[in-house]
């Protein structure tokens, strides 16, 4: 049983925007089908994406549900999705919440931690090449469900490079 369980089921056109930097968010959702990817505009205008959420992961701005401030990030549907959203208004996220739905979303809410604890690491320390082989682990399933733009905004180089080290890996 989960917190989701609570929830209702919502089908999202790819392209539509969930949140957007600046507005507060009053919801969560966990993806069932589809990806929806979390990302931030810097002031030239370009995207950065932080994460992706495909099937089994929950999304949100979790600073600004919690502290009902703006949001950092804008949440959009990569492909067309079905997710359960949960809307903080209508559901208390931790009263009458038993053990066992307790610990399913703190399992839920590790993974999304050590997931962008590992991004910002990978980040940081690594080649683009090792971002990109991460970027194949961690989300073996989207590499051919999602632009190449997209994965390159995440892996935080440009689409040209991208094909460059996709055929280089491919030439080994």
């Amino acid at each position: 049983m989960s917190i989701f369980d609570k929830g209702k089921i919502r089908f999202i056109e790819k392209g539509t925007i969930l949140l957007k930097q600046g507005e507060v968010s009053h919801f969560g959702c966990k993806v069932i089908k589809g990806c929806l990817k979390s990302f931030v505009i810097d002031g030239a205008g370009k995207e950065h994406v932080i994460q992706f959420s495909p099937e089994g992961w929950i999304v949100t701005d979790m600073e600004s549900l919690l502290y009902n401030t703006p949001s950092h990030i804008t949440i959009e549907a990569s492909e067309d999705s079905e997710v359960i959203w949960i809307d903080s208004n209508e559901v208390n996220f931790w009263e009458n919440t038993t053990r066992e739905q307790l610990m399913e979303q703190i399992n839920l809410f590790t993974r999304n931690i050590v997931s962008i604890n590992k991004r910002v690491r990978m980040l940081l320390s690594s080649t683009a090449e090792e971002r990109y082989l991460d970027f194949m682990e961690t989300y073996p399933n989207l590499f051919s469900r999602l632009p190449l733009k997209s994965i390159a905004s995440y892996i935080g180089i440009t689409p040209e490079y991208l094909s460059e080290i996709r055929r280089k890996i491919a030439g080994k």
